[in-house]
């Protein structure tokens, strides 16, 4: 993990201790793995705990991440525990889904064990990225009694509406490929060195893991599955104070301001250009002392220091600045910004007419009649649904996609122009096919050409009224729909041009509609979320530099390796693949040896959605050379359709010294559901 640019900090206020693995027992006889930093003079002068609850393996999933944050909080007076969840790393049990009722009554057992301990004062806080966040406000919602506060960092509210299966009632392609990962990752043994039944374990895991997308994809509406740990269901089951932190580069910034609206509990949010990893490591920077900002919001409300915290603006965020359309950035230029409250008063609704003559005019004429038919490969410069600061992963420049789409454009801009929120667009549009989406850019066009996404926005358009209970299209009738986009803090700068491109395919970003559609657009109107600027923005305290603790110490066996490449056929065939791969990594303080490769391929034919596909292969390592142990497993994964059907395939097997051990395959056919 590149730590460059972070201040190592190795002489902490207290000494502290490590206990590399304890078990938490629960109820019906589980023991769920745990890592454990603490004061030295803690088990003396006990102090508050933060847990973080994860099912990424603390023995080398996030054991990097873990050794930068969690001795630092114990170097500054807090008890830091990392909790593998059930089925998971060294924890006892089945991993059977994503934010099970059973994570969070875990949960609660493991709160109250942890608030039991001699070094704790019973005061609990949770932080925690992408599923760590989800469970934080999950558990949250339960009111658990020593639970006083969370830091939730790149997660949701809503499951369903904003998370990576759907956009706007349109399946993501990351839906598959999450789910993918996750049938890879469960597939791993414990570390024998701390499970003695191991392989029984393993076994067992093996037994059990049913690949998640085939359950997902009989769930395609926003039905009870996705409402169960979807806080937004009623924010007020939040008491205790909430953190709520996000990146404008990554896929989960929308619920940072709804939370800000929704809740009722003492809260804050903060969203810098970060994309989803913690935002003192994070690409594009700037990064920030987060550790010592959230240090301060521990000691608010873990040890009832009045340090001023709740006094700052509610909401802050990065404001950037205009820039070059680049599939990867270490820095984005801006500034930070606040607002005392959010929503905000001070946001105006400025409004854009989609004029006949392809402007965007504040008081243009409506535009005529014109046939949305995006190409079906269109989208291979949108980069992924949630960027990890990887080469590539961002959106590159738009000016060709733009051109597979309906456009309108501003003029240029006398001066600059700075939003904050979320754009909306409002449509007048008719469908000749009963199911079909559209896709909304934002884009910010320099005088050059170059065309950088700002922000999108999709609307599956059988979702138009509930995602609940979508219903069909009739074919010719027109429907006014409202799509709107992720919510962003961007400067126009001046004589460059907005430009709002509309389309019905973006591929392999989303699944394609079940047959070929043309929309025809009636009117269209945009909405900006114009944010005048502000004298009292320049006088915000600045955040400090990162810090952290030591890195990880490890040995580089295999170096990793990252690629990303199009390949288009004269016939219209046009595949898209990407590996990355890991290598292996041994850590010489456990002698273990472990690593992971991932190759993905996105395949469709243009004008034949029926020829959609996408081809996952997960490879994982573990190995103890001193003790013979080597085990590996591979996993595959295949999702195609046509008109009326998915249709999934998966494989499994598992290698112990490179002997077959175990193997199974799937084969489902699943109805599409208006998708």
């Amino acid at each position: 993990m590149a730590v460059d640019d972070i201040t190592v900090v190795t002489d902490f206020p207290h000494q502290v201790e490590v206990i590399e693995n304890t078990w938490i027992p629960l109820s019906d006889g589980t023991r769920l793995a745990a890592r454990i930093w603490l004061p030295e003079s803690a088990r003396d002068n006990p102090v508050p705990a933060i847990l973080e609850y994860l099912p990424y393996r603390k023995r080398d999933g996030t054991r990097d991440r873990d050794e930068l944050t969690h001795p630092w909080y114990a170097g500054h007076g807090y008890a830091a525990v990392r909790v593998d969840i059930r089925g998971s790393g060294e924890s006892e049990g089945i991993l059977e889904d994503e934010y099970l009722k059973q994570e969070q009554d875990d949960a609660l057992e493991i709160l109250a064990w942890i608030a039991s301990q001699d070094w704790c004062t019973g005061a609990c806080g949770m932080i925690g990225i992408s599923w760590g966040g989800f469970n934080g406000l999950q558990i949250a919602a339960r009111r658990p009694p020593e639970l006083k506060a969370i830091v939730t960092i790149a997660s949701t509210d809503d499951r369903y509406s904003d998370d990576i299966h759907y956009m706007g009632g349109v399946m993501t392609n990351d839906s598959m490929s999450w789910a993918s990962t996750m049938f890879g990752m469960n597939t791993r043994p414990p570390d024998p060195a701390l499970v003695d039944n191991w392989r029984e374990l393993w076994m067992a895991r093996l037994e059990a893991n049913d690949p998640w997308l085939i359950k997902w994809l009989h769930h395609q509406r926003r039905d009870a599955l996705w409402k169960h740990g979807s806080v937004i269901e009623n924010h007020a089951d939040i008491e205790a104070a909430v953190y709520a932190v996000g990146g404008w580069a990554d896929g989960y910034s929308n619920a940072v301001p709804r939370m800000l609206a929704g809740l009722t509990c003492p809260r804050k949010g903060l969203i810098g250009p970060w994309a989803h990893k913690y935002p003192h490591f994070a690409n594009p920077g700037p990064r920030i002392g987060f550790l010592q900002e959230t240090l301060r919001w521990w000691d608010r409300w873990l040890k009832g220091i009045d340090n001023g915290i709740m006094d700052e603006p509610m909401y802050r965020v990065w404001m950037q600045n205009s820039h070059p359309p680049a599939t990867w950035s270490g820095h984005r230029e801006g500034r930070w910004v606040a607002e005392p409250c959010w929503p905000s008063p001070a946001i105006e609704d400025l409004v854009f007419e989609c004029s006949a003559r392809g402007t965007l005019e504040c008081d243009g004429e409506p535009t005529s009649p014109v046939i949305i038919r995006t190409p079906l490969t269109m989208g291979q410069d949108q980069g992924e649904w949630c960027q990890y600061g990887l080469d590539h992963d961002a959106p590159g420049d738009q000016r060709a996609e733009d051109g597979c789409s309906i456009v309108f454009e501003s003029d240029p801009l006398g001066d600059p122009l700075e939003i904050l929120g979320a754009p909306v667009v409002e449509l007048d549009v008719s469908a000749d096919r009963p199911c079909a989406f559209i896709a909304a850019r934002l884009c910010d066009v320099a005088p050059d050409g170059a065309s950088t996404r700002v922000t999108y926005g999709v609307l599956n358009l059988t979702h138009r009224d509930s995602h609940e209970h979508p219903e069909s299209l009739e074919p010719g009738m027109v429907y006014r729909v409202r799509v709107q986009l992720n919510d962003i803090a961007q400067e126009f700068a001046a004589d460059h041009r907005i430009r709002l491109a509309l389309s019905n395919a973006m591929w392999p970003l989303l699944w394609p509609s079940p047959e070929p559609v043309s929309l025809t657009l009636h009117r269209g109107v945009l909405h900006l979320p114009r944010r005048p600027s502000r004298a009292d923005d320049a006088s915000l305290p600045a955040f400090p530099p990162p810090e952290s603790a030591h890195p990880w110490k490890t040995d580089v066996i295999e170096p990793p390796s990252d690629r990303r490449w199009t390949t288009r056929e004269v016939t219209g065939e046009v595949r898209l693949s990407v590996l990355r791969d890991g290598g292996l990594i041994r850590d010489p303080a456990t002698d273990w040896t472990f690593g992971a490769r991932c190759e993905q391929h996105f395949d469709i034919t243009e004008n034949d959605p029926a020829s959609t596909r996408i081809t996952i292969t997960w490879t994982w390592r573990q190995l103890r050379e001193s003790a013979g142990f080597d085990v590996s497993t591979t996993t595959r994964s295949s999702l195609a359709c046509t008109r009326d059907d998915w249709v999934f395939e998966a494989d499994c097997e598992a290698f112990e010294s490179g002997r077959r051990v175990w193997a199974r395959s799937w084969n489902e056919t699943i109805p599409r559901d208006l998708n």
